[in-house]
């Protein structure tokens, strides 16, 4: 299945750019930013124009390309990138897998960012055929935020799970949680599948909960933004109130993520840092304000799943089921 690529670089090591699709310009524009430094790297990063967990960390990889061709501003550059989002592991795993190569220059750094970017794609594909197998002909498919292609560098985590149900021949039904208030779900995960000829259907996310009494979802399937050593969970604001709303109605709840989204150095979700971002993300839309004048905004990014409310994780290296500490350092060793 052809997916959406939402980044790439163009031209050499010494003059060449790292290009975006916009994703804050979908579903209405397929619009690409050129990005020539690493402190515009780190802006589009910290704005979402390019966004999901291993997407971060690839763009962060190219980010670092450009600064270490960029003598008088290498450092700024580089701490730009480290502070651009701070809950999507992946940025920081890049940033350490490119951190000793900045003195080599920037022709070693775009090897091993490319390499990070065609690593991340074959994975994608590897724990997309595991997941797979979770799922079975004629389900209907619950997923929150987006986590497809344009969330990675190419094909997806949950999104590539469902991808590759599909292409098993398996039939499914999607439904997309809209994932207020940035509605990623509305605008991308919608986009993507109906790019792709996948049966879904948009509903609001306070939606999910009924939908699940009435039968009419079998399975939950998400991505995440940090996985600590025990299997709690960072994933877009919402992910929560899903998993509780699965556990409730007996029904499997799934995440899908590489191995560096895996932070083994946490104990516990409760060490996660979460992301605040601006009150008008809450209290405005595209087209102005939405709430009464004067009203203070809480607007965390993610939230996090305890890992027993998680039926079975997939990677590139296998499934984890149960999520457990001992589980996850078999499979992860």
């Amino acid at each position: 299945m052809t997916t959406v690529e939402p980044l790439q670089w163009r031209g050499d090591a010494a003059s060449g750019a790292l290009w975006l699709l916009d994703q804050a310009a979908l579903p209405h524009e397929e619009r690409w930013v050129e990005c020539r430094d690493a402190l515009e790297v780190a802006a589009r990063i910290k704005d979402m124009t390019v966004r999901g967990a291993p997407a971060i960390g690839i763009a962060a990889a190219y980010g670092v390309v450009l600064a270490s061709r960029a003598r008088a501003t290498r450092d700024e550059g580089l701490r730009a990138l480290a502070t651009s989002r701070p809950t999507a592991v992946n940025l920081f795993w890049a940033l350490e897998a490119l951190g000793p190569l900045v003195a080599d220059g920037p022709e070693a750094c775009l090897a091993r960012a490319t390499q990070l970017h065609r690593d991340d794609v074959a994975q994608n594909r590897k724990m997309g055929a595991i997941g797979a197998n979770r799922l079975a002909d004629g389900m209907n498919v619950l997923t929150h935020c987006n986590a497809g292609a344009l969330a990675t560098g190419g094909y997806g985590t949950a999104l590539g799970v469902i991808y590759a149900a599909v292409e098993q021949g398996k039939r499914l039904h999607v439904w997309v949680d809209e994932t207020r208030p940035r509605l990623q779900g509305a605008r991308l995960t919608a986009w993507e599948l109906t790019r792709a000829g996948i049966p879904c259907t948009l509903i609001c996310d306070n939606m999910a909960a009924s939908l699940m009494r009435a039968g009419r979802i079998d399975a939950c399937v998400t991505g995440a933004d940090r996985i600590t050593a025990t299997g709690d969970t960072a994933n877009k604001i919402g992910t929560y109130g899903v998993a509780v709303s699965a556990r409730h109605h007996g029904l499997p709840f799934y995440v899908a993520a590489p191995r560096s989204t895996f932070d083994l150095g946490l104990r516990s979700g409760d060490d996660i840092p979460i992301e605040e971002r601006a009150q008008a993300e809450v209290t405005d839309d595209r087209q102005g304000r939405l709430a009464a004048p004067g009203i203070v905004a809480f607007n965390p990014s993610f939230d996090v799943t305890p890992a027993a409310l998680i039926t079975a994780l997939f990677t590139e290296r296998g499934e984890i089921s149960p999520v457990t500490a001992e589980r996850i350092g078999q499979v992860l060793s």
